[in-house]
């Protein structure tokens, strides 16, 4: 009987090797397939943009030309080349072609680059795209098309390299890709940082050096499901967050590791507990994270100030960076927090939202705070 179960063992291990050398083999596979048909689907793009481009009579018929080789070529190669579907290739082309230099294509092992690689090569980027060339674009395709059809509806050139980046980064799905668009990270990240670290944002994406890096202009926690205008106790609030723990983590951005919830620690007979403990890893430090459904108060700034003390001295090892104390509520006055903590205090209130924030508005409130920078910088 023992010999029999020590063979089943083995045969189930043998089992779960074989898989997983198939799993891994199929995501490669199809990895390979999205990236070889992204690539296509640009030269498709720059054949039509160039058969337009021969004349103006020819431009004017531009949709006749479009629809009769759809239909030619759903016949000979099925669904996936509908009007709509070229006309999705054509400006795949012309958003991404001014991006695209020989130098990026030589280093990408895609089958389909090298003969990219000379068609860009003998191809004049057209006049009216010449301009608009930014050094902070993304060098080649590493995403699945689906992600490119939600990046080129992005107007903005450093919006749209911030998400290519973090999405190639992070492997995010095409769901989270348009989450995060919808949530205006970008911009909920560019208000919280100066001038250079916006076009940092652009350049590398999210980086994580200090702890004001992991500060957004608020957290949008809409996929807790509380309602905006519902009561709701603090209680209720880190229960919601606790079921979707995994989304929390998510929003909060990178390096963020889950510890415990309602951390006790007691001195002078007294019990204190922190609502939520998580650890950064990128910074090697302590995050403590106290939630506040009501106005935030001094008295309130003052008590995640002793638990960050109190987790400094008794907590952290002598290699780990000091702790963090983030007070996450629903409305802040930054006046408060500045006149009652010291300067160089490692503790911050963070407002969040149970709603999908206003991209507008946001975006305005961009462009507003770009300009005053730039105005203050030419006094």
């Amino acid at each position: 009987m023992s010999q029999a179960l020590e063979n089943k063992a083995d045969d189930t291990m043998l089992y779960s090797r074989i898989a997983q050398i198939i799993a891994l083999a199929r995501q490669k596979v199809a990895s390979t397939v999205n990236l070889t048909m992204v690539h296509t689907y640009f030269e498709i793009g720059r054949m039509i943009v160039e058969e337009e481009q021969q004349g103006k009579e020819r431009a004017t018929y531009g949709k006749a030309v479009l629809k009769a080789l759809s239909v030619k070529l759903l016949a000979t190669f099925g669904k996936g080349f509908s009007v709509d579907n070229l006309e999705r290739m054509k400006k795949f082309y012309l958003v991404y072609s001014p991006y695209i230099s020989a130098s990026a294509l030589r280093k990408s092992d895609n089958p389909i680059s090298a003969s990219l690689l000379r068609k860009l090569e003998a191809t004049e980027i057209p006049n009216h795209l010449e301009n608009q060339a930014q050094p902070f674009a993304n060098p080649y395709f590493r995403l699945s098309w689906s992600h490119y059809l939600v990046l080129m509806r992005i107007e903005n050139p450093a919006e749209r390299s911030f998400y290519e980046i973090e999405a190639s980064n992070q492997n995010w799905s095409e769901a989270h890709l348009k989450r995060q668009y919808n949530s205006s990270l970008y911009e909920r990240l560019a208000l919280s940082r100066n001038k250079d670290e916006i076009i940092k944002l652009a350049n590398e994406g999210q980086t994580v050096e200090k702890p004001l890096d992991l500060l957004k202009n608020s957290l949008t926690l809409e996929f807790l499901g509380l309602a905006e205008k519902s009561s709701y106790s603090e209680s209720n609030l880190e229960h919601a967050i606790i079921d979707h723990l995994q989304h929390f983590l998510l929003e909060l951005g990178k390096g963020f590791l889950f510890e415990a919830r309602q951390k006790r620690f007691t001195f002078d007979e007294e019990h204190f507990f922190v609502d939520l403990v998580f650890y950064n890893r990128i910074l090697q430090c302590y995050v403590l994270i106290d939630l506040k459904t009501d106005k935030l108060a001094h008295q309130d700034l003052g008590q995640m100030q002793m638990y960050v003390n109190y987790f400094d001295r008794y907590v952290k090892l002598d290699h780990e960076k000091p702790s963090i104390g983030i007070l996450l509520c629903k409305h802040k006055k930054d006046t408060l927090v500045e006149l009652t903590l010291p300067k160089d205090a490692n503790i911050h209130a963070s407002e969040y939202s149970l709603y999908l924030p206003d991209k507008a508005l946001l975006q305005e409130k961009l462009g507003e705070w770009m300009e005053s920078f730039e105005n203050t910088q030419t006094r």
